[in-house]
């Protein structure tokens, strides 16, 4: 179909976010959870529309008054009323693709990252949108049979290049998306829907992360040839080998014209447990609007060298630090939370 993905920084019709609802998801660290929303919505609604998720008509006084609080202008804040059983909207929403001039939503299907049970709702929501937004939905399959993957598990530079992992995709024991599918049904697969004509096949994700290997906590485009990629110093930290592993992977890397993939390195933030759990807390796992790229931070020595990276890295853009000490105990940050609509 000659489909394009266009990659993030593209110029951006809206943003979509789910309103937080799931108390289930932050186990008694909710109450806060509101207000980092309210920060990440007033960095983006600046340069663009926000489509938000909420459950009812009933609760959008109470998130006015949020908003409104904390001064953000809801001019461009468009309620999209619609139940959902979470709010990870990366992973839940359709691929939106160019066709000529055309956007078009591309189902995959989502059935709770191969893990957890409460998902009904969420695979409703491409249908959702693609009403909302008035665009073509077109059912990913291969062999006739519906594809499932989620917006985390790649990232892509809108010229024909994606980066996944190989964990997350082709693992047959462990959250297993596809059963039997092989690299080669995948590339034809974002080939066909995607207009992806190189996969870059990363190894493992990062510890903690219940996806079980997105990329989006690891490795990240930032221009049509350059990524950023996670790095840990700390030889005896549990992400230092599989780190280590992605990097030489991506040494000699090139993109889909030919020309060299460029790699620059991005720090780890020390580790964050809570309970018996360490959580996925990763600088990789920001979001590129239209005015700001939106870091997740964590009280942490390295949150200035990443943003100070970042900022280098998007010069026309404000780079904006957003407190995710308590949002990553949801296991997953921004970009997990967004998606992007392009122009």
């Amino acid at each position: 179909m000659n489909y394009r993905l266009p990659a993030e920084w593209e110029e951006h019709k809206s943003t979509i976010i789910c309103w937080p609802h799931q108390k289930e998801d932050w186990p008694e660290k909710f109450e806060p959870i509101p207000w980092v929303y309210v920060e990440i919505i007033k960095n983006i609604c600046d340069g663009e529309i926000v489509r938000l998720f909420v459950q009812s008509e009933a609760v959008i006084p109470k998130i006015r008054k949020y908003l409104e609080r904390a001064h953000v202008d809801t001019a461009n804040i468009e309620f999209i009323i619609s139940q959902t059983d979470r709010g990870w909207m990366r992973d839940s929403s359709p691929a939106f693709v160019k066709h000529d001039d055309k956007t078009v939503a591309i189902k995959f299907k989502f059935n709770g990252w191969a893990k957890y049970s409460n998902w009904k709702k969420d695979k409703n929501i491409p249908k959702t949108l693609s009403k909302v937004l008035d665009v073509e939905l077109v059912d990913a399959k291969l062999s006739g049979k519906e594809i499932v993957l989620e917006g985390g598990a790649i990232d892509y530079n809108g010229g024909g290049t994606l980066l996944t992992t190989e964990e997350c995709l082709m693992d047959q024991k462990i959250q297993v998306r596809n059963p039997g599918f092989t690299k080669k049904d995948y590339e034809k697969a974002f080939a066909d829907y995607l207009g992806i004509k190189k996969v870059i096949w990363l190894g493992k994700g990062i510890a903690g992360d219940d996806t079980h290997g997105h990329v989006d906590d690891l490795c990240r485009f930032v221009n049509y040839d350059t990524v950023v990629l996670c790095r840990e110093k700390n030889s005896k930290d549990e992400n230092y080998l599989l780190l280590e592993e992605n990097f030489e992977r991506l040494q000699g890397e090139t993109i889909a014209n030919g020309s060299k993939l460029n790699v620059i390195e991005l720090p780890m933030p020390s580790p964050i447990n809570f309970e018996d759990l360490r959580l996925p807390a990763s600088y990789a796992n920001f979001y590129i609007s239209n005015s700001s790229v939106l870091v997740p931070t964590f009280n942490d020595l390295n949150d200035r060298i990443a943003l100070n990276i970042l900022s280098d890295l998007f010069p026309t853009r404000k780079v904006v630090g957003i407190h995710a000490v308590d949002l990553v105990w949801g296991l997953g940050t921004i970009h997990c939370l967004t998606h992007e609509e392009p122009l």
